[in-house]
């Protein structure tokens, strides 16, 4: 152990002729008690002019003492790299100035203190100044040749402003004898030598720490398991089947006329008594009595008539009749001429009011026209004993129309024109409403297939409750399966009808429900996360299966002990493999450490 002093600076004054008088440091290691074996020696720098002598000592017994006492200040001009040096190596810094030698003081002010601060910039090593000497406060000479007064003093406050721009401790020593050397500048340095060792003890016992902790086997580290693939969900597209249901015209069943018979415009019943009751009421799904709004009523009967149907010969039982779409004369040639653009709204999820607005406009060019075609429609679209503003038209309940009005005709036989057989029980439905949300029902019932000309289609492969819920999702656009095997029938439904979205509903959700899962019960359970992947392969549900196999690669250890899990494949068990958490290497680590640790005889805190 061993502490470094660096002073700098003389004592003595320049016109002093007291030039047999000790120095601060000598006086220092001479007088001290705590001081032993003290080895002087002079810079070999300059003959006769030493740089510095340098001190080696013993302090408290042991401790290795070296000082270089540097009494000029001409080391920094002649040899800075030896300065900083010295400074860079200093565990405590003295420096000395004389209170009544004002130029050295200001020079050392103005040139060095700069350099010394510049070289501490990146240490926190302990400075004392050391104002020495008693000030002499003699007459001021008067020579006109003098520049300046020799004889001025350092007063105290330029020394204490002084150390506070070095941050140091400010000593004041009257004179170079027992109490000054030995107790006050000799208690403060003493401080600081012991701070100083405490502080390298200190970081002597961080190292040999660290170099201990660095020795000493590691817990192994377990890493985070991979990331499971990301299912995007798919936009709805549930106003846009409707709407192209109206363009393409299939399974229509109105035909609205001019009284002139001139045009014809085809509608599906289903879709316009799903939004008013001025149709149910128009197509006899509701009676006049079932209206208490008798507005309706007399808009219904002043804007329409519907002629009366021709009888439609006998058919085989099962067979659908031929019924030609019902005819429907619109009375108001001004509404019947917008009625394409009003069918256009309402198909479309009647929420583009402005659009409507607009293309009325533009076909009328007529504000009073058009004001009286749009009443007629917020009469048709009102709810009976309310009078819809177009405030309402804009509403969320307007814009989401379909979803919930075509709900009251979801498994009614009313309107309907298919009947579905399964599992014993029938399912009445809407072609209408099967067309524009199933490609595959629509093929189904517009090609030559034995469906189209049927109204009793058997259904096979699927339960009575999964096909309902399929339904339920076609009119409603909306489901919610109560568990996952339930989910997994209606995707396996989903993906025989080619309803791609409902398809992805049911990944999320099962999804959705097995991250849900407690370990414990991940565990216990006694669904078969095997069986469901085996279902969505076959069932061309990549997306699930990839997620699957994470899955149970996530949680290695608790499928691994299943008998289920032997029912993987080959491909299915190498990916499980490499993909598995935690890994072997880590498991293999673990085991190591433990036996390491149970050689050391020391409590394991891993896992």
């Amino acid at each position: 152990r061993s502490v470094n002093i660096v002073a700098f600076g003389g004592e003595r004054d320049g016109f002093s002729e007291d030039n047999q008088q000790p120095s601060l440091i000598w006086s220092y290691l001479r007088r001290s008690a705590l001081v032993s074996r003290i080895d002087s020696s002079l810079s070999a720098r300059h003959v006769g002019n030493p740089v510095f002598t340098e001190y080696q000592a013993c302090v408290f017994g042991n401790v290795r003492l070296v000082v270089h006492d540097c009494p000029v200040w001409d080391i920094f001009d002649s040899d800075w790299y030896t300065s900083r040096s010295l400074i860079g190596g200093a565990d405590i810094i003295v420096i000395k100035y004389s209170v009544n030698d004002k130029t050295s003081f200001q020079e050392l002010k103005d040139s060095y203190i700069p350099m010394i601060k510049k070289a501490l910039s990146r240490s926190s090593v302990p400075v004392i100044i050391s104002a020495i000497g008693a000030r002499k406060n003699g007459v001021p000479c008067t020579c006109p040749l003098c520049t300046s007064d020799r004889r001025s003093c350092v007063t105290t406050s330029e020394g204490v402003q002084l150390a506070k721009e070095l941050g140091a401790t400010y000593l004041e020593l009257h004179a170079l004898n027992d109490f000054y050397v030995q107790k006050y500048f000799g208690g403060v340095l003493e401080y600081f030598m012991i701070q100083s060792l405490n502080q390298k003890s200190s970081e002597k016992m961080k190292k040999r720490k660290k170099t201990q902790k660095c020795h000493r086997v590691q817990p192994p580290q377990l890493e985070q398991p991979e990331k499971m693939p990301i299912l995007k969900g798919e936009a709805s597209h549930y106003n846009a089947d409707l709407h192209n249901l109206l363009c393409c015209c299939q399974c229509a069943d109105v035909a609205f006329y001019p009284e002139d018979l001139s045009t014809v415009v085809e509608a599906h019943k289903i879709i316009l008594c799903s939004v008013s009751h001025l149709f149910m009421l128009l197509f006899e799904v509701k009676s006049p009595a079932d209206i208490h709004d008798a507005s309706i009523v007399r808009m219904a009967q002043s804007l329409f008539a519907v002629e009366a149907a021709a009888a439609v010969p006998p058919v085989p039982h099962g067979v659908p009749p031929c019924v030609p779409p019902v005819r429907v004369v619109v009375k108001d040639s001004v509404f019947c001429s917008c009625l394409p653009d009003i069918l256009h709204f309402i198909y479309s999820g009647a929420f583009q009011w402005e659009r409507l607005e607009e293309d009325i406009k533009k076909k009328l060019k007529d504000p009073e026209k058009t004001e009286h075609v749009l009443e007629k429609v917020k009469c048709i679209l009102k709810t009976p004993g309310k009078l819809n503003t177009v405030k309402d038209c804009r509403s969320h309940q307007i814009k989401r129309l379909y979803n919930t009005s075509l709900r009251l005709f979801f498994n009614t036989p009313v309107l309907a024109d298919v009947i579905f057989k399964i599992q014993g029980a029938t399912v009445p439905a809407h072609r209408a409403v099967l067309v524009a949300r199933c490609e595959v029902m629509a093929a189904m019932f517009n090609g030559n297939y034995l469906e189209g000309n049927n109204i009793l289609v058997p259904v096979y492969g699927v339960s009575k409750d999964t096909f309902l819920s399929f339904l339920e999702y076609l009119y409603t656009d909306s489901c919610c399966p109560a568990s996952i095997l339930q989910a997994m029938s209606l995707l396996i439904c989903a993906e025989m009808y080619q309803v791609m979205r409902l398809q992805h509903i049911c990944e999320l959700y099962i999804i959705t429900q097995l991250q849900s899962m407690p370990s414990r019960e991940l565990a216990s359970t006694s669904l078969s996360i095997v069986s469901l992947l085996k279902k969505a392969k076959f069932h061309n549900s990549d997306c699930l299966s990839t997620w699957l196999l994470h899955f149970i690669a996530t949680n290695y250890l608790i499928f691994s002990q299943k008998p289920e899990f032997q029912d993987l494949s080959v491909e299915e068990r190498n990916f499980v493999e490499m993909h598995r958490w935690p890994s072997n290497l880590y498991l293999k680590q673990l085991a190591d450490y433990r036996n390491y640790v149970h050689s050391q005889k020391c409590h394991c805190t891993v896992m």
